[in-house]
């Protein structure tokens, strides 16, 4: 490796680990925990590659790239973060970032895309075309499930493993499995969108390798493709070759479906689930709805519609719904609210009329007062403060409260489950063993039965 290479990370144990590194590689490094120093080199003509954080005593990293490229057209710059969400790696994108890479990062992975930059012609490759996917879904939310979700997508987006995406239909896995290959080390290549239709004869397999050209095969909901279809696929996992395309597949799966290889043959099913990625439903993360139905609103007004907000009560009915339909239905129905409401903000009942048609809306409006959990749960602890006037209640209210709403929710979930504790557990998302202890704990009853679907 011959360059210098200019690091900027606040963090002295990663400064000096990545100057030795390249030291021994045969690079020059001059290395920083200042933003401002680091601006200062570019600016003198110094490096002919970044290394930089995002998150920085003086600065955010990513905010510099544009300047950067302003004064240093074409110096590769490769942003490492702490913050290893997919919206950290999207905003790296966004900004033109030579690479990104989350923390912690493997070193020898480091040291090879840094000799890639140093080698490059400083042309990277171009920014996902989003114009060109319009009717797609955006990746939207700031929910734990979503931030899960973000997590695995940052550690699988380099991994050489076949992806499979499950998820309810309408929550977006395809743009997941776009995703994916626009923020991977491929994404110069090609992603070729592949359905059982593109897969009725032997030459087919070697037409969209030759297409494939070591990007991705995207095979779009694998779980229709016919036997045959399926036995191509594996023909083409198995003869990939050297310059083998990565392979991402996405599945529909029913709500409460388990991820499993029912109607895939068990090879294909085993070598395309090398990692798992599942899909949350929009019930799952019910407070993502208010900045979904933003962010759908916002998009109609810059295609030439009228600005409209959702008033409260119609946030509140919005994110009390099911939505069985997911993401999709949720834009569909922001949308033609956009369309027809008679004011800027559009009102509950504009709300609840356009929601009347869907499936299980009558749940909605037949719910407690329409109070959320949240608000009701509040609503109680108020009370019980109120009861005791201008004195406190006993000390140890916290786990008091706890044991009330926690026996309730471990009776729903076992009566749900038919009293199979193992399917509690993982509906609960505990352990089995944690599990058995609240039952003997709260000394609930357990009923096992035959679960009618």
């Amino acid at each position: 490796m011959d360059g210098t290479v200019l690091v900027a990370d606040d963090d002295r144990t990663i400064r000096t680990v990545l100057t030795q590194a390249l030291t021994r590689a045969g690079c020059r490094v001059h290395a920083t925990s200042s933003l401002t120093t680091l601006m200062r080199w570019v600016g003198e003509g110094k490096g002919d590659a970044v290394i930089t954080d995002v998150m920085m005593p003086d600065g955010n990293g990513l905010e510099m790239l544009p300047k950067i490229a302003q004064d240093r057209p074409g110096l590769p710059v490769i942003v490492i973060s702490a913050q290893n969400t997919i919206m950290t790696a999207i905003k790296a994108e966004e900004a033109a970032a030579f690479d990104y890479l989350p923390k912690p990062f493997d070193l020898p992975d480091i040291m090879k895309r840094t000799a890639r930059a140093l080698q490059s012609s400083a042309r990277r490759a171009p920014a996902p075309d989003t114009a060109s996917h319009p009717d797609e879904l955006p990746l939207v939310g700031r929910t734990p499930a979503m931030q899960a979700l973000y997590r695995v997508v940052a550690r699988v987006m380099n991994a050489e493993l076949p992806v499979m995406i499950c998820g309810e239909s309408g929550t977006g896995k395809t743009l997941i499995a776009r995703t994916l290959h626009n923020l991977s080390d491929r994404r110069a290549r090609p992603l070729i969108t592949v359905t059982s239709t593109d897969l009725t004869e032997a030459e087919s397999v070697s037409r969209i390798m030759a297409r494939a050209k070591g990007g991705t095969i995207l095979l779009d909901e694998i779980g229709d493709f016919d036997v045959q279809a399926q036995s191509y696929v594996v023909r083409m996992m198995d003869e990939a070759g050297d310059d083998a395309p990565r392979f991402v597949a996405t599945r529909v799966s029913l709500p409460g479906q388990e991820s499993g290889p029912d109607g895939l043959r068990d090879d294909l099913y085993y070598r395309i689930t090398g990692a798992m990625i599942d899909v949350p439903a929009l019930r799952d993360r019910s407070d993502d709805i208010s900045l979904l139905a933003e962010h759908f609103l916002t998009q109609a007004e810059r295609d030439g519609q009228t600005q409209r907000h959702l008033s409260p009560g119609a946030d509140d009915l919005l994110r009390r719904y099911s939505w069985p339909g997911n993401v999709r239905q949720l834009e569909n129905i922001v949308k033609r609210l956009g369309l027809t409401a008679q004011a800027q903000e559009i009102s509950e009942s504009e709300a609840a009329e356009a929601l009347s048609a869907q499936p299980n809306f009558s749940a909605v409006r037949k719910g407690p007062g329409g109070e959320s959990l949240s608000a009701s749960v509040g609503t109680h602890i108020q009370r019980y403060f109120d009861m005791h006037g201008a004195i406190l209640p006993p000390s140890g209210l916290y786990q008091r409260i706890l044991r009330e709403i926690e026996t309730p929710l471990i009776e729903i979930s076992l009566e749900a489950t038919g009293g199979n504790q193992a399917k509690c557990a993982e509906l609960l998302g505990i352990n089995r063993n944690t599990l058995r202890k609240k039952i003997t704990e709260l000394d609930i009853r357990v009923t096992r039965r035959r679960k009618l679907m």
